[in-house]
């Protein structure tokens, strides 16, 4: 098997899963229906889920690939307050501005402004792996370095930070590249840690395994008909992984340009 490595790092990433009303929640690490979209949008496959003009690949090519994630960076949970209106949706159309109700008839004017509160991770940092198919997974790391639709972590707000493509891996597999990636946290974090005076760093990780013991409703489907998404549950396993710290490299100031 072979195995694409990734990184996911950025101001704000937002992973969620069953986020549809007012709390838009976040999973702590990323998931499935979120990598392999970043992969689609970088594949160049429409959200029809047709095949790619560019690299011939479709969703039922990339849902298959098994997916590992490790929380280099764990981050810190943002929680952004939003109001919604449905004057932003229809700004000369009195009725359209009424949000809708489950029986198809719609709020009042003065009732017609909802508050949400929509989940992010602040400064994370993780990597992600996946396994599959040699030939598939070559053509999607070549589609990271000149993605044809702009990749995100989760959300179109969050875009990468750092490039997303580490490496492309033969003859191995999830756990083993899972110890043999190297810590991908920021500089600043690696400082901390070595003032610490640590030499190692324990890292959760969540693999997807068909003996796990627990499962996420993330698994994407082949759609029945065109723009409508469909998941299913799949298994994973929980962990922690050991990985000596990195050389310390020291982290910039930028008052020493002062002296």
């Amino acid at each position: 098997m072979s195995v694409l490595i990734l990184r996911l790092a950025g101001p704000l990433q937002s992973w969620g899963i069953e986020s549809r009303h007012t709390i838009r929640a976040t999973l702590p690490y990323p998931s499935k229906s979120g990598v392999i979209g970043l992969l689609a949008a970088a594949c160049g496959i429409p959200r029809d889920c047709s095949a790619s003009q560019t690299t011939g690949l479709t969703l039922a090519d990339l849902a298959p690939l098994r997916l590992a994630a490790r929380a280099d960076q764990p981050g810190e949970l943002l929680v952004d307050y939003h109001t919604v209106s449905g004057a932003s949706h229809a700004p000369t159309d009195p009725v359209q501005q009424r949000l809708p109700k489950a029986d198809n008839g719609r709020l009042q004017v003065k009732e017609s402004t909802k508050i949400t509160r929509r989940h992010y991770l602040s400064d994370a940092v993780f990597t992600a792996y996946l396994e599959g198919d040699a030939e598939t997974l070559a053509t999607a790391a070549r589609a990271l370095q000149r993605p044809r639709f702009p990749p995100f972590l989760g959300r179109r707000s969050c875009p990468p930070s750092k490039p997303l493509l580490i490496g492309l891996q033969h003859q191995t597999c999830l756990d083993d590249a899972l110890r043999a990636t190297p810590w991908q946290a920021s500089d600043r974090t690696i400082a901390r840690h070595h003032a610490r005076g640590q030499s190692s760093i324990s890292l959760d990780t969540v693999i997807e395994d068909p003996a796990g013991t627990d499962v996420l409703p993330d698994q994407p489907l082949p759609p029945t008909t065109p723009f409508r998404r469909r998941y299913t549950e799949r298994p994973i396993r929980h962990g922690h992984i050991t990985l000596p710290l990195p050389t310390h490299k020291a982290a910039h100031d930028p008052f020493d340009l002062l002296g």
